[in-house]
């Protein structure tokens, strides 16, 4: 009788552990099924985002209107491939712009320090071919506070230059800044090593002596590029322009100053120019910004993708 209980005691405890591994086991099944539902859900809202990502770049702002319509697109800030004045957005606003039936006139509204002479270069090029594929539509730049290098480099394609008489414009130049560390690791002990193929591949390193050779590469450079700036804006003002180099010198002035020197044609704000030039009052912002989906899109994307390949290996 004894042995047969032990044998009774055992099977219980082998069969309680059986059924404690199988609740263990449809326990995990369970929280695997939730975790693979919420995550479907995240894959969803996140499909779902970038559906209205698409509607919305596919409806830019005001490609519905009805009525006869002056055009917007503000450039705001450095004109940078990674900022919102950038040319992808520029001219995806231009373009837009330009190809609405009822657009009566377009104004580059521009607020910038400059940038990229690439970035500008783009925008410059691709206005004059916007402004030969559609020769009745006028395109204005209206100065707000200020309109320096690469912002005047796409202003100069305009076919008139608006501005307030405190705006800054001008600074038709090229620059390139950097620091020198020679002296500093020398004195802080330090040794500086660096290997390369090619014999310039190191050339303008900050922590060895500025070589004359180099300097004179790169002044070469920056004249070059210098030289096209100021023949995109001659280009573009013709003999509106005062006969005076001091233009090209990177100097800046007021925008009643730029008048007299053929920078400006005359002040205006752009909703002047909309109503008293154009002759369409009403203005409608086909600027292209980038929205909180996009910027929500950027910051979570990848981290879901991964949580979403964690959830279905589970599985």
């Amino acid at each position: 009788m004894e042995n047969q209980s032990k044998t009774n005691n055992s099977e219980k405890f082998e069969q309680s552990l059986v059924n404690e591994l199988a609740r263990e086991v449809l326990n995990e099944q369970r929280r695997n099924r939730r975790w693979g539902i919420f995550f479907k859900l995240l894959l969803a809202l996140y499909l779902f985002a970038f559906l209205i990502i698409y509607m919305s770049d596919s409806m830019e702002s005001g490609s519905f209107s009805a009525e006869k319509h002056t055009a917007l697109i503000d450039i705001q800030g450095v004109i940078a491939a990674d900022s919102e004045a950038r040319a992808d957005y520029i001219v995806t606003g231009l373009r837009n712009a330009f190809k609405d039936s009822n657009t009566e006139g377009v104004i580059l509204r521009i607020n910038s320090p400059g940038g990229s002479p690439v970035q500008a270069g783009y925008v410059n090029d691709e206005i004059h071919r916007l402004r030969e594929k559609y020769p009745d539509i006028p395109l204005y730049a209206v100065i707000s506070d200020v309109c320096a290098s690469g912002g005047y480099y796409i202003a100069a394609a305009a076919d008139k230059i608006y501005a307030n008489k405190a705006s800054i414009v001008g600074s038709i130049g090229v620059i390139m800044a950097g620091f020198g560390f020679v002296d500093a690791i020398e004195k802080l002990g330090i040794e500086r090593r660096l290997l390369h193929a090619g014999e310039n591949k190191g050339f303008m390193d900050p922590f060895q002596p500025l070589k004359q050779d180099e300097q004179v590469h790169i002044q070469s450079l920056l004249d070059e590029i210098h030289q096209q700036f100021i023949d995109v804006v001659k280009e573009g003002r013709g003999n509106r322009l005062i006969d005076d180099e001091k233009l090209f010198s990177g100097l800046i002035w007021s925008g009643q100053e730029s008048i007299e020197l053929g920078l400006v044609d005359d002040l205006a704000s752009a909703s002047q120019v909309a109503r008293d030039i154009i002759g369409a009052e009403d203005i409608v912002d086909f600027t292209k910004r980038e929205n909180y989906l996009d910027r929500f899109a950027k910051n979570i994307g990848s981290a879901l993708v991964r949580s979403i390949s964690d959830s279905f290996e589970l599985k």
